[in-house]
């Protein structure tokens, strides 16, 4: 068109030209077109001026703005009211301080332009983005003053504002004036004021402007539904929370990605793993496309639930779609295969993160040695501890706290407290699973003054013991026949006002709940303490576990193993084919181990009463990883109780072989001299622990060592050895 002489372009075609560039982020060849009008004896005024404006300010280039509005009077060209308006917006959106706005405008109203409705918006919708209320409310007052009408544009920024400040009253009243005035509230008024109760929990509130909306014919979206969603998750009411969905799909509101990562992020934190797989599913049917955030909340719920085949799956998923892995994806990976007590593979998912360009930080590397320690593979989480020391990856409270725990499972309750020690010399301040994990070494150890002064310290922090920490206590005392102190803690336990965790599990402890309609208290309290993120874990059911075999609750003891296992947790103990039954207790504390192999065994005559052989072996897993074939496997502590139990109660049936030191099997034939003779259906269905035909469930014994001495010592707590070297004769 340049080149042509009969057709030269005019000022409209260059401002055409300088608002396509600008609106596509061209910002330097927008100014070569603006700086070659004068070179081409193209006149410029108010209109291109405004133009280049616009470009510099709607990518937040306010100073350029602000240059070009001075220049502009400079070469004495007036500007309008709408390039005043594209520089308060510019200034406003590129994080122009208020004082200035103010002066622009005060510029404006001196130089005899008189502000428009778009101006007062302006100023309204900065007011609304940085929460300035009274500066609002002044804003608001001149627009009216000046006699210029708000529209719902005005009234809709003054609602942002007014919710940023939870002015709720304000916020009610603005809506009833804009119904009164004609100017229906639109769904972003209703979701502010829907956000500021929800941000401060009043579901009863919230609902009810939800139905006040939809009352006056305003139509929901997903932004609505998603902070609806998003605060009855919050509260644990997830029964609401898919009546709520429901209701979504059926109003024909398309869910998109943000709120299938809130029902992710809810369903996933609540403990319903399998439903969060459940959603993710439904995305890829409804072809809404998850991002890196979905994937992170899909892996956490998997990693949390042990659900490693999905897992497996949604990184499969996002390697079809090219997606890196973040850093968290794969800490969900790894946990899901350490819930599973796959260590192996676990590793192998740590291995390929820096094949594939995702590099591991110190969350990755403890999630990896938390999966180890829980198993005792002590060694393993070692090795990972000092690839962190090489390549500069800092140590923090968690990697140790995984460190004492491994060592302590593994039995070496020595190292487990120079680790303790060692954390303290690397600055790290314990929590309150640190003191948790010391006073189980005590415990494990048998070392009831130590266990006892730890117990005090966790008291004297101000910090209210948890149940573990109770349950651990309750164990010593009862293995070392302290009944009185048993008593103490229980009705300590019953009698606490702050948590209704510890009068449940004290009550249920005393045998309140044995009744199976009380027990669904126990259960309710379980689900919901889970639903909360209390934690309630392998360690919480380890050491309640713990507790009710030490104290000779052994039928109260299979009942909570049953709902330890229908919450997913230690999803390897029961395993059964034709050749092989096994048991694997290797994640298990002594006193759980003790309770699974009670339960295991006292299945056995099932399988006869239904017509079924007895398979070839059976297996008591003890030990996995490096140190099955060791004879140091014998010295693990759930290794050594369950040896001491099936020794004292079924004789020398079942015993290490010599392949593999951490199992303790027996074969077929022997199996059979366990069992009584069973002739019928109806005699078999009263089988319970107390028919075990063995002489003792539980040795004390293998607890705390083999010598008579250490026994005594420890039972009474008192000897003149230094702890190390008490915890070197517990080992």
């Amino acid at each position: 068109m340049q080149r042509q002489i009969w057709c030269k372009p005019n000022e409209h075609i260059y401002t055409l030209m300088i608002s396509i560039l600008g609106r596509e982020g061209l910002l330097e060849k927008a100014h070569e077109v603006f700086a070659e009008m004068p070179l081409n004896s193209v006149t410029r005024s108010v209109y291109s001026y405004t133009a280049i404006i616009n470009a510099y300010g709607r990518h937040g280039k306010y100073e350029v703005s602000l240059e070009l509005l001075g220049r502009m009077k400079t070469e004495r060209i007036v500007p309008s009211s709408l390039t005043y308006n594209t520089v308060l917006n510019s200034c406003a959106r590129g994080g122009y301080d208020w004082e200035g706005l103010l002066s622009l405008f005060g510029e404006m109203r001196h130089e005899g332009i008189q502000p428009d409705l778009v101006t007062y918006n302006t100023l309204l919708s900065a007011c609304a983005s940085r929460g300035l209320g009274e500066e609002a409310e002044m804003v608001f007052r001149t627009m009216i003053e000046g006699g210029v009408l708000p529209d719902i544009t005005t009234y809709s920024y003054l609602v942002e504002t007014y919710g940023k400040l939870r002015n709720l009253e304000k916020v009610g009243e603005l809506l009833r004036e804009m119904e009164s005035g004609g100017n229906m509230p639109d769904i972003t008024s209703y979701n502010v004021l829907l956000d500021a109760y929800a941000d401060r929990g009043e579901i009863k509130e919230a609902m009810a402007v939800f139905r006040q909306m939809q009352g006056a014919g305003c139509l929901p979206n997903a932004t609505t539904f998603s902070i609806l969603l998003n605060l009855y998750g919050k509260n644990g009411r997830y029964d609401e929370v898919r009546d709520l969905f429901l209701e979504m799909k059926v109003s024909n509101t398309e869910p998109d990605v943000a709120t299938y990562n809130i029902l992710i992020k809810v369903f996933g934190e609540g403990g319903y793993f399998k439903e969060v797989v459940t959603l993710f599913h439904d995305m890829i049917e409804e072809n809404v496309e998850p991002n890196m955030e979905t994937y992170e909340g899909l892996i956490y719920a998997c990693g949390k639930g042990g659900l490693h085949h999905d897992a497996k799956i949604i990184l499969l998923h996002m390697n079809e779609k090219g997606l890196v892995p973040s850093s968290k994806v794969y800490k969900g990976v790894i946990e899901a295969y350490g819930q599973a007590a796959l260590y192996e593979e676990a590793l192998v998912a740590f291995n390929t993160m820096n094949e594939v360009g995702s590099r591991p930080n110190v969350e990755t590397y403890n999630t990896l040695i938390n999966a180890f320690s829980k198993g005792g593979l002590y060694k393993e989480s070692e090795a990972i501890l000092t690839r962190m020391g090489e390549l500069g990856v800092q140590r923090n409270r968690d990697s140790f706290n995984g460190m004492i725990e491994g060592f302590k499972n593994g039995g070496q309750f020595e190292e487990a407290i120079k680790t303790y020690d060692e954390m303290e010399k690397a600055r790290c301040d314990p929590d309150e699973y640190t003191l948790e994990a010391v006073l189980s070494i005590y415990c494990f150890a048998g070392l009831v003054d130590e266990s006892e002064e730890q117990f005090r310290e966790i008291r004297e922090l101000c910090i209210l013991p948890s149940v573990i920490c109770y349950c651990m206590m309750l164990s010593i005392y009862a293995k070392n026949e302290r009944w009185e102190k048993v008593s103490e803690l229980l009705d300590e336990m019953i009698t606490n006002r702050d948590s209704n965790i510890h009068q449940v599990i004290g009550q249920m402890i005393k045998g309140d709940f044995d009744d199976d309609n009380n027990w669904q208290i126990v259960e309710y309290v379980l689900d919901k303490l889970k639903s909360e993120g209390c934690g309630l874990g392998m360690k919480f059911y380890n050491a309640l576990l713990e507790a009710l075999w030490c104290l000779g609750q052994k039928e109260r003891a299979a009942r909570v193993l049953n709902e330890a296992t229908k919450r997913g947790l230690f999803p390897e103990l029961y395993r059964r084919s034709k050749l092989v039954s096994s048991v694997d207790v290797h994640r298990m504390w002594p006193g759980s181990a003790c309770t699974a192999i009670a339960v295991w065994l006292n299945n056995m005559p099932d399988l006869l009463s239904k017509g079924e052989d007895l398979p070839h072996l059976g297996a008591v897993v003890v030990v996995r990883g490096h140190m099955e074939k060791s004879s140091i496997a014998r010295d693990f502590p759930t290794a050594k109780a369950a040896y001491s139990l099936l020794k004292d109660s079924v004789s020398s049936l079942f015993a290490f072989p010599g392949w593999n030191k951490g199992r303790i099997i027996c074969q077929k034939s022997q199996l059979k001299r366990l069992l009584p003779s069973i002739e019928t259906e109806s005699e078999t269905s009263e089988i319970t622990l107390r028919n075990i035909p063995f002489s003792s469930l539980y040795s004390k014994k293998s607890m705390v060592g083999d010598e008579k001495g250490q026994d005594s010592e420890m039972a009474t707590g008192k000897s003149n050895k230094t702890r190390g070297e008490l915890m070197a004769s517990a080992v």
